[in-house]
């Protein structure tokens, strides 16, 4: 019973994937039954961009910073994201955890570091991500209607040298360091 809103089109998929032969199983898997997917991690995206394109599937990537200790993650490059991008490939990115969030603009800056464009970066940390989930019309971009959820900095967002002047949740500041 868990499986009939996937099965019937009314619940996007996640897969959890790192190789190439593992994302071309999981394209495959996923046309046959005609799933709402999306990749998660797509270590080794950058071997089969053109595929992941072609295909008009969204990756999620990430973590990008640790120690390839298992042989799924050792084909890890920072330069995926900017790969993907370049190919026409709608790239998140993860952290991989709740623990590990803070990180994520650290992680957009190694990826425009290493290929990505700004605006792709910003777009991998917010609006991206939401349309993963389908909860775009709530959150991942600044509109009329949504979330009023946001930090205000005194630079790039994607420096490690600027700093959160101000975070408001809900329309409400909680945290002012001006």
């Amino acid at each position: 019973d868990a499986l009939v809103p996937v099965v019937r089109g009314e619940m996007r998929v996640r897969i959890h994937c790192h190789r190439a032969d593992d994302i071309t199983t999981a394209i495959r898997l996923a046309k046959e039954f005609r799933l709402d997917y999306a990749l998660e991690h797509a270590t080794e995206g950058y071997k089969i961009a053109d595929l992941l394109a072609r295909e008009k599937v969204a990756c999620t990537v990430g973590p990008l910073l640790l120690t390839p200790l298992k042989m799924e993650v050792w084909g890890l490059k920072q330069t995926t994201p900017g790969v993907l991008e370049k190919a026409g490939v709608p790239v998140c990115l993860t952290a991989d955890g709740g623990w590990d969030t803070q990180w994520l603009p650290v992680y957009a800056g190694i990826i425009v570091r290493h290929g990505m464009s700004e605006r792709g970066a910003l777009e991998a940390i917010t609006i991206r991500p939401a349309r993963v989930m389908g909860v775009q019309d709530r959150v991942g971009s600044i509109e009329v209607g949504k979330d009023a959820d946001f930090a205000v900095f005194n630079g790039n967002p994607l420096c490690n040298l600027t700093e959160c002047l101000m975070t408001i949740i809900d329309g409400q500041v909680v945290s002012d360091k001006r």
